[in-house]
């Protein structure tokens, strides 16, 4: 631990890292075989409109989720509009589906997109995943559907879930945008509820530059949704549905194999980064990993850690601060919950404590191929000297105006 707050960068001293060490880094796999997968892409001379590299990839994802079908998506935010937008043919002004308040905007975002209202579901106070008790006490007679979200590749509870949409008549859904290669139990993400969401976004275990996609063993469902990710044009080549333009372009299903050819390494390197952090954290007053064991399993793409302000003695927020003059470039996960952004302010506003409390203390440390075991004993070493001098840093902090988040 360094003897001195000085030696913080925060206060002048010199930064732990010269370049930066971030969350989600892209995993782009192997440059030359992603080169040779664009050089089939131009000499087919077909770029988009699903093309073989499209359906090579989708086969790769369903095979690895074991499903029947995945219906590939320029982006998962689409991805859920579409499935929402399923929900909403048929239904009436009102209806609604339940999500979790602790969760990235485009889950909530893609309900109401399609005319349907978000009721926020408080979450467990220790994992962060929606609460199936709350979940029942919030179902009405509008109620259409439930939307829980794999934060951090953990697994919602399944079982729980599927028995509260079956008895009630609701689809389940599931956002696993961040949870491809995880499990419930020896079930592979991607099979659960109705039908799942995967991301391929860059940040994301496996990239596509930018793309999502559904995943179901659902015949008539994977059908719709192919028909309207593209214009609605059913098999038959006439406009069956109102569709969008949703296609994955060959490019970023070149890219995708090529990150998934990568994916268990990468698992690999995170869970030994996710072991070293462990060992470097331990004992560091109001500083908690959050514990990925048990019988799911989890892809460690997410190193995060919990921050209790009574404890540590200086808030998440003051850390992260301290954290990024060092050039260690942590995030926040996340910085507002759903029911406290101003699309979704209510009168009364809608007051959720679990999930408010979670959101301003949980952090996300810079894990994936490019961390090695020098740079986890380093991050932990300025943790450990901030919690150190957590009051003195706090104090001095009110003083100085806020470090950036570097783009």
């Amino acid at each position: 631990m360094r003897d001195s707050i000085q030696q913080l960068a925060l206060f002048g001293g010199r930064p732990a890292f010269s370049e930066n060490r971030r969350v989600g880094r892209p995993n782009t796999g192997d440059r030359e075989r992603f080169l040779e997968r664009m050089n089939q892409v131009l000499d087919n001379e077909w770029l988009s409109n699903m093309g073989p590299m499209m359906y090579e990839f989708e086969a790769r994802v369903a095979e690895l989720a074991q499903v029947r079908h995945c219906v590939s998506l320029c982006n998962a935010t689409v991805a859920l509009q579409l499935l929402v937008g399923d929900l909403a043919t048929g239904g009436a002004p009102g209806d609604e589906v339940i999500v979790p308040s602790l969760t990235f905007p485009a889950t909530a975002h893609a309900v109401k997109w399609r005319g349907l209202t978000p009721v926020f579901c408080d979450v467990d106070p220790v994992t962060g995943l929606i609460d199936p008790e709350q979940v029942e006490a919030l179902i009405t007679d509008r109620t259409r559907a439930i939307i829980g979200v794999h934060l951090w590749g953990q697994v919602c509870d399944v079982a729980r879930l599927e028995k509260i949409a079956e008895s009630y008549g609701l689809r389940l859904y599931f956002d696993a945008a961040p949870a491809l290669g995880c499990s419930y139990g020896d079930v592979p993400v991607g099979g659960l509820g109705h039908a799942e969401v995967f991301s391929f976004h860059a940040t994301k275990i496996v990239n596509s530059f930018e793309g999502g996609a559904i995943v179901t063993d659902d015949d008539a469902l994977a059908e719709r949704m192919r028909a309207e990710r593209n214009f609605g044009f059913g098999k038959d080549g006439t406009v069956q549905a109102v569709g969008t333009n949703g296609k994955l372009s060959e490019a970023a299903a070149a890219m995708g194999l090529t990150s998934l050819e990568g994916l268990d390494a990468t698992i690999a390197r995170n869970r030994t980064n996710y072991e070293q952090y462990r060992s470097a954290l331990t004992g560091i007053p109001g500083v908690t990993v959050l514990e990925f064991e048990g019988p799911n399993r989890n892809n460690h793409h997410y190193m995060m850690v919990n921050v209790v302000a009574g404890a540590a003695g200086l808030h998440r927020d003051v850390l992260l601060d301290v954290l990024r003059a060092e050039n260690i470039l942590a995030q926040p996960y996340f910085s507002q919950v759903m029911q406290q952004m101003t699309p979704y302010i209510g009168a009364p506003p809608v007051r959720l404590p679990r999930s408010e409390e979670l959101c301003g203390q949980l952090l996300a440390l810079p894990t994936g191929p490019q961390v090695d075991t020098d740079d986890i004993l380093l991050i932990g070493e300025v943790i450990r000297t901030a919690v150190a001098y957590g009051h003195e840093v706090t104090a001095r902090r009110r003083l100085r105006p806020a470090v950036g988040l570097a783009t």
